[in-house]
């Protein structure tokens, strides 16, 4: 798998030059950029740090006060500009090709997430040795349309990942800046970082309660739309971390296992045509059997699903253009 691959050429050729990066992605927040600076730079005075703030196409003031932010401390405030709206992830990915602290932090732009919650969640991550540290909100303030699908999509993501965390959609995270280098993230994937974490290979997940703050300025740019997709990249990191590495445990399984049942059954069909004939038995036609159908069928999508699995074992995921999102400016 390539992200896993590309991660660790990263390791060997590169290393952290700062104690700490937070990466905050962001769309529509030029009220809450300033206090959130301003709360990280109290947090982090004893470190050496980097905010790199993503912009994922605001069509408000966020940039012009992420310039303001960054011709006032240019050591410590980095940018980067989307042309347009990519999503969360693609934010993410880019804020983490861009870090270079040791530990690594993504945060919303909202104000919703404490700064001063930084250094005990660095410290948890240090002194237990772990590979990421989720926040957790236990108490929220959000309304029930947000808060209901919440906790279904956790419970459901505990089932799928096998990890028990509480709130895998916290905004909030701590990782180790090898995790962050390892992984990939694209679509929702940004929900199931922990499992890709997992997947890579870096298991030593831990959590921390956190405080969750009311919103002070904007509207929640959670919708319906954003829950589905998460569930339907649920399936997909799922059916990754099980046979993303062996397609043909799936799909040439699935296959076999139809061909095997559905020859049978033709070749029970045409036996007991044979049988029929050498008795003088009147036997009906084969197309007038609705079973030479069904084997037929059968054994077609058979062929195509064991083939599908084979060419799935041959084809790497190594597409250039994969995370290549167009950054109209970047300030670094």
């Amino acid at each position: 798998i390539r992200m896993m691959t590309q991660g660790n050429q990263d390791m060997h050729h590169h290393a952290p030059s700062l104690d700490v990066t937070v990466v905050v992605p962001l769309l529509d927040e030029e009220d809450s950029l300033v206090e959130l600076a301003g709360g990280i730079a109290e947090a982090m005075e004893s470190l050496s740090y980097e905010v790199v703030f993503v912009d994922d196409g605001s069509r408000d003031g966020s940039w012009a006060v992420i310039e303001s932010l960054h011709q006032a401390n240019p050591q410590t405030i980095k940018g980067i500009r989307f042309t347009r709206n990519y999503g969360k992830s693609a934010a993410l990915q880019k804020g983490f090709e861009a870090s270079r602290g040791a530990v690594v932090f993504t945060m919303d732009a909202d104000l919703q997430d404490n700064p001063k919650e930084l250094p005990e969640m660095r410290q948890q991550l240090l002194d237990n040795n772990l590979d990421l540290v989720s926040g957790w909100k236990k108490k929220r303030h959000d309304p029930l349309s947000k808060t209901i699908p919440t906790k279904l999509y956790n419970w459901a993501t505990r089932r799928v990942s096998g990890i028990q965390l509480n709130d895998f959609n916290c905004g909030l995270k701590c990782y180790r800046w090898h995790v962050v280098k390892a992984i990939e993230v694209q679509g929702e994937m940004h929900r199931y970082i922990p499992m890709l974490s997992k997947m890579a290979g870096f298991a030593r997940i831990g959590e921390k309660v956190v405080e969750h703050r009311a919103r002070p300025y904007g509207q929640s740019k959670f919708g319906l739309n954003r829950f589905t997709n998460g569930l339907l990249d649920l399936l997909t990191v799922g059916f990754i971390a099980r046979f993303g590495r062996k397609p043909m445990h799936f799909f040439g399984l699935l296959g076999l296992l139809m061909f095997v049942v559905s020859t049978g059954l033709f070749l029970g069909i045409g036996g007991y045509k044979l049988w029929a004939l050498s008795q003088g038995v009147e036997a009906k036609n084969l197309a007038s059997l609705s079973w030479f159908y069904v084997a037929l069928t059968g054994m077609i999508l058979g062929a195509q699903f064991f083939l599908s699995g084979f060419l799935a074992e041959m084809i790497s995921r190594n597409d250039p253009n994969r995370t290549n999102y167009r950054v109209s400016k970047r300030l670094d």
